[in-house]
């Protein structure tokens, strides 16, 4: 076993606490959990009442201090539609609501603007955009999207991207042979044999993730590698149609290691066509995707 498969597997994490993804980013689904003795945090004026029920959300789910989690909370209200098109927010409002400083709102909003999800005009202020406005390839936008009410069409596009994105990225790979990247998706499959055989769904997760990252970045195109994130987010959302690496398996397993075999042999079209049959959906769920091609 080399020294990176045997590294990723002492590190897992013993339980499954949440979504992780390559290079240790957590993300978690918010459960409500209620502060006994807290008094209820002033209301937005004109606020529907789900709003309260968002705003007490866990607090500490990800780990990222005042500003993540308040990026957190404003852009699930938002993606999820608590806080509708062209709605004003107000820092003051926001600083009350959620007993952060106006410091911790600023940044909080000026990461949303980066996003697409809100604009901040003089003497118009802070509004919520319009979904066109979005940054949908952003991955915190996928999470959101894919544990909100958009969930179905958040899952299924990402399935179409990821049919068009990865088949590519295989093809191109066969022909760049780095043998130091072929090595890392070896290991990969090494970790997910291991995991598999461990009954370890988290480590199987995040060996995969890490596949298909490389895999993307292996095809030596910029504008691909670019889009490797959205894989990621792909992968640490769960739920959606079922293919080859919803569900670790001895079948999922072969197919990746068959996707390694072909680069190694440089053959592009046996690495496309593994790629394809590992994203097909599987029979017994709605397909989403095509079948893969005859070559």
């Amino acid at each position: 076993m080399s020294t990176l498969a045997h590294t990723m597997m002492t590190a897992a994490r013993p339980t499954d606490s949440g979504l992780v993804g390559p290079g240790g980013l957590d993300r978690y689904p918010y459960a409500e959990t209620p502060v006994p003795g807290r008094a209820a945090n002033p209301g937005w004026e004109g606020a529907d009442p789900e709003l309260g029920r968002v705003g007490r959300r866990a607090a500490g789910s990800r780990g990222r201090g005042l500003h993540g989690q308040l990026v957190q909370q404003l852009g699930q209200m938002i993606v999820s539609g608590d806080l509708g098109a062209d709605r004003p927010l107000v820092p003051e409002e926001i600083g009350q609501r959620f007993e952060v400083s106006r410091t911790v709102v600023r940044e909080s909003l000026r990461v949303l603007e980066a996003k697409g999800l809100v604009s901040a005009r003089p003497n118009v202020g802070t509004r919520v955009r319009p979904v066109s406005d979005w940054n949908l390839l952003d991955p915190d936008i996928i999470e959101w999207r894919a544990f909100g009410p958009q969930r179905d069409d958040q899952r299924r596009e990402l399935s179409e991207l990821r049919w068009t994105i990865e088949p590519l990225a295989a093809r191109l790979a066969a022909g760049h042979g780095r043998e130091d990247v072929q090595q890392r998706l070896s290991d990969m499959v090494e970790i997910m044999g291991h995991a598999l055989g461990q009954g370890d769904t988290l480590t199987f997760s995040r060996a995969d993730a890490e596949f298909h990252t490389l895999l993307i970045q292996l095809a030596g195109n910029r504008m691909l590698e670019h889009l490797s994130g959205i894989v990621s987010a792909a992968l640490q959302v769960s739920g959606g149609p079922v293919t080859g690496c919803d569900r670790p398996s001895e079948t999922s397993l072969a197919q990746h290691a068959r996707i390694v075999d072909a680069l190694a042999a440089g053959d592009g079209a046996a690495a496309e066509g593994a790629v394809r049959q590992l994203l097909t959906v599987h029979p017994e769920v709605e397909r989403v995707v095509p079948a893969p091609r005859e070559h």
